[in-house]
């Protein structure tokens, strides 16, 4: 008979960190409608991710050596370009532009849809079959977020849908693209390798994008809440986020550990309330907690072993 491991006090703080992770990606929900009402989508996406690139290029020296920077085939080294065209470049062109025209809360719910969608992609693209009960899952996230875009009038469909919520469903259907391509990818490759380079690819890509923006923008767009938030982003969001989260998969299990990106959607709507003011409507409660619950579902796996 297996019995779960021990509460000790490494295991605790493994825990503590896997916490902190959804708490972290909520408040880049946060940190990215601050920056977005400041910078161009391709001008922010393009700091966040040089800034990024510099904290992975540190873990990884810290963990494994630079040298190993350059361990990759040439095949790894296409799979991780299309990592960042998908990932980084198309996600987060998505993502600020859809948080200049939505609240936080609202799009972090929208993000919800990121299990489901790739499931749908996987059964329609890849032949996967999906089981009964996660097919349950996909439908509530889709009505649980249909609730939340139409504000509970779910007749008013396209009336409701604008500019933001189609450019977050374009950020969803990119991540869903990253997520495929990174089952691939990722073979013989660690995943902190792997997004070093996508990253790396990525502030490649949205560099060439922002030199059209970066020399006209005024110095007074970068305000200490926008550099705070850009950090935060690049430092936290995606380094930090991205090197615990690997951590709980490496030490629990895939299983154990993506129960906790369904904690970002709420996280993302409490921190929207608690920073930014953004009111939170019975449709948000509603919807949200249905997408939610939707997830759960999705990600209902039999847990395997720490691997």
């Amino acid at each position: 008979m297996t019995h779960p491991p021990l509460a000790t006090p490494r295991l605790m703080g493994l825990y503590l960190r896997l916490t902190c992770v959804p708490a972290i990606w909520g408040g880049t929900f946060i940190a990215g409608r601050i920056v977005s009402a400041h910078v161009p989508a391709a001008s922010a996406a393009f700091i966040r991710f040089v800034l990024a690139s510099l904290a992975l290029l540190l873990a990884l020296h810290l963990s494994h050596g630079l040298r190993t920077l350059t361990q990759i085939t040439r095949r790894q080294l296409l799979g991780t370009m299309a990592l960042g065209a998908t990932g980084i470049l198309a996600y987060n062109l998505f993502f600020f532009h859809a948080l200049a025209n939505m609240p936080a809360g609202r799009t972090s719910l929208i993000v919800a849809l990121n299990p489901a969608i790739t499931l749908l992609a996987a059964a329609v693209l890849l032949g996967e079959r999906l089981s009964p009960i996660r097919w349950l899952g996909v439908g509530l996230a889709l009505l649980g977020v249909w609730i939340v875009v139409t504000h509970g009038d779910l007749s008013q469909l396209m009336s409701s849908v604008g500019q933001g919520e189609l450019s977050m469903l374009g950020a969803v259907c990119a991540w869903a693209a990253y997520t495929l391509i990174g089952r691939r990818v990722l073979q013989g490759l660690s995943p902190l390798l792997a997004t070093l380079w996508a990253s790396m690819w990525g502030a490649l890509f949205l560099g060439v994008l922002a030199v059209r923006d970066l020399p006209t923008l005024p110095s007074s767009a970068f305000t200490a809440s926008v550099w705070a938030s850009l950090v935060f982003l690049g430092v936290l969001g995606t380094a930090v986020g991205f090197v615990w989260y690997y951590e709980g998969i490496t030490k629990l299990g895939a299983a154990r550990t993506v129960v906790f990106n369904n904690l970002v959607p709420i996280f993302g709507v409490l921190l929207g309330w608690l920073v930014l003011d953004e009111s939170v409507s019975t449709s948000v409660i509603l919807g949200g907690g249905m997408a939610i619950a939707g997830i759960f579902l999705v990600n209902r796996v039999k847990a395997s072993p720490p691997n």
